[in-house]
């Protein structure tokens, strides 16, 4: 009896020791508590990415054709026209002036020089030089240095005395009011005379800068390359009424998002009608940063980036209108 007794709690005991031991309720369940929140932290930091991509993303341009007849050209011409309007509202000649003659030597300042350093040149030489007869007798080298941070400061220096002149003995010291006697004057070709005339005077003029033949030739409204041509073609496209304020936006256009070099397409109110389309860089976070001036949010909003968060501020060397405008 005794002996049955030992035996059945030998084997008791053997069960027990055979019986794998239990882990505690949370030792048991950490490692694959651990792994869902691995999971779900990865499946939140996937999401953000897709939600952070689809705040930038686009609607898919179709890139329009060229237009290929006098017609198509005219028609493209006149909506880029509404729509430039509709971008460049204030558009304005960047010169800072007060009276046609500071508006001339000013013109002529600004050949291969951006505005803003003109513009920070122009009060002495205006403050110095008021008239017509001032600029006729002035000392050459008191001009020549006044100037000098425009550049090419002897050309100029001898186009601003010849202009005084020409005022003087032809015009009663007077800035005349029409193409042909403008184009006359030293210093003065025809783009130079439509800035004129359409800011100084309010009589339409098409002004073809560097600005102009770049973006016109982009839309496809021209292919000719002087600027003669391009004017005589533009101003057939367009009313009158449109050529000096198209001018002013179309310049201000190039300045801002249609650069020379790094044209900000992805971010381009313009890019539906433009064939040129996908000449910069289509990426709309990379092209924003190249918008630029004061007019960016409203040009971004235009270009349906205008509810996109977290968009770069304008990348630090496009934050100046650096380019000339000749």
């Amino acid at each position: 009896m005794a002996s049955s007794a030992r035996a059945a709690k030998t084997t008791v005991a053997t069960a027990r020791a055979a019986k794998p031991a239990t882990k505690p309720p949370g030792q048991r369940t950490g490692v694959k508590h651990e792994a869902v929140k691995h999971e779900a932290v990865k499946h939140d930091a996937v999401k953000h990415e897709a939600v952070k991509s689809d705040a930038v993303k686009q609607p898919r341009i179709k890139k329009v054709k060229p237009p290929a007849t006098p017609l198509a050209r005219t028609r493209r011409a006149r909506q880029l026209a509404t729509r430039l309007a509709q971008g460049y509202p204030d558009a304005h000649c960047e010169l800072d002036f007060t009276t046609p003659l500071e508006l001339a030597v000013a013109t002529i300042l600004s050949a291969q020089c951006t505005d803003v350093r003109v513009n920070m040149t122009t009060p002495a030489v205006f403050a110095r030089f008021p008239s017509a007869a001032d600029y006729a007798a002035a000392p050459r080298a008191e001009l020549e240095e006044l100037i000098k941070p425009t550049g090419f400061y002897r050309n100029k220096t001898n186009s601003l005395i010849g202009l005084g002149r020409a005022l003087v003995e032809r015009f009663d010291g007077e800035v005349p009011r029409t193409l042909a006697e403008l184009v006359s004057l030293p210093g003065f070709g025809r783009k130079t005379s439509n800035v004129v005339l359409g800011n100084a005077f309010g009589i339409p003029g098409i002004t073809v800068d560097t600005h102009m033949q770049r973006l016109v030739r982009r839309w496809g409204l021209t292919a000719q390359t002087d600027p003669v041509k391009i004017e005589l073609e533009l101003a057939a496209q367009l009313p009158p009424a449109q050529w000096t304020s198209f001018s002013n936006q179309v310049i201000f256009h190039g300045r801002r998002v249609c650069h020379a070099k790094r044209p900000a397409c992805g971010a381009c109110f313009l890019a539906n009608l433009c064939p040129s389309l996908g000449a910069g860089t289509m990426d709309p976070v990379a092209a924003s940063a190249l918008v630029v001036g004061p007019e960016r949010e409203h040009l971004l909003v235009l270009a349906g980036l205008g509810d996109v968060q977290g968009l770069p501020a304008a990348a630090p060397e496009q934050t100046e209108l650096r380019e000339p405008v000749e």
